[in-house]
């Protein structure tokens, strides 16, 4: 069972992510390669202590599509999502934390973090669909590299490095475009420097690096 941190620990991120870790030490934290399939278990939550998991599914017409992303201190499962076909992805090597939800309810911090994180993710949410209402494709692929890079992104030299790789089949799925549309976009924000990729082939987004 998890233990339930002190009332000002889950206040902020990194009270959440100190919680977290100390609760790495005394529990069962499940290791996860990237490429893994994470299994979704009824009346539990997964919450990120290290890495990045896709959240995705299957249309109807078997077509992939990427619902949303999931980083560190966040939470994800099956209690959050009506769904059919939904999985979750480990996008990078993941260290994951499972919690029953009877232990949610037990730890009001505990669960005020929880509430703070569904939060941020509805944000994602709402932010995906403004994205999608866009009717340029190439605004659409230019706000969600900027979406990643605000809300993933690490400071580096040359502005916000993504220290997760999309393929671009992924992020057409995402904005429900196409694999060829995303890759000339991509080309187009290289070539306007705007966007870069480093010695690691990762994203680096210059054009919102120093704000």
């Amino acid at each position: 069972m998890l233990a339930t941190p002190s009332s000002d620990l889950c206040s902020t991120a990194l009270g959440f992510k100190t919680f977290l870790e100390g609760s790495y030490q005394k529990n069962n934290v499940v290791h996860l390669t990237s490429g893994s399939l994470i299994p979704l278990l009824k009346n539990s939550v997964w919450f990120v202590v290290r890495g990045m998991v896709k959240l995705g599914a299957v249309s109807v017409h078997g077509d992939e599509l990427v619902l949303g992303l999931v980083g560190p201190n966040e939470p994800f499962g099956a209690a959050f999502t009506n769904v059919e076909a939904y999985d979750a992805v480990a996008l990078t090597d993941c260290d994951l934390l499972c919690c029953n939800l009877a232990e949610v309810e037990q730890s009001p911090q505990l669960a005020l973090a929880l509430a703070k994180a569904m939060t941020a993710r509805y944000r994602q949410a709402e932010s995906m669909l403004a994205l999608l209402g866009l009717r340029r494709v190439e605004e659409r692929v230019r706000g969600f590299v900027e979406l990643l890079a605000k809300d993933f992104g690490e400071p580096c030299e040359d502005g916000l490095r993504l220290n997760l790789r999309l393929t671009h089949q992924e992020i057409a799925s995402a904005l429900s475009t196409t694999r060829v549309t995303v890759t000339r976009v991509l080309g187009q924000l290289r070539d306007e420097r705007w966007l870069q990729i480093d010695a690691s082939r990762h994203l680096v987004v210059i054009g919102t690096g120093h704000r």
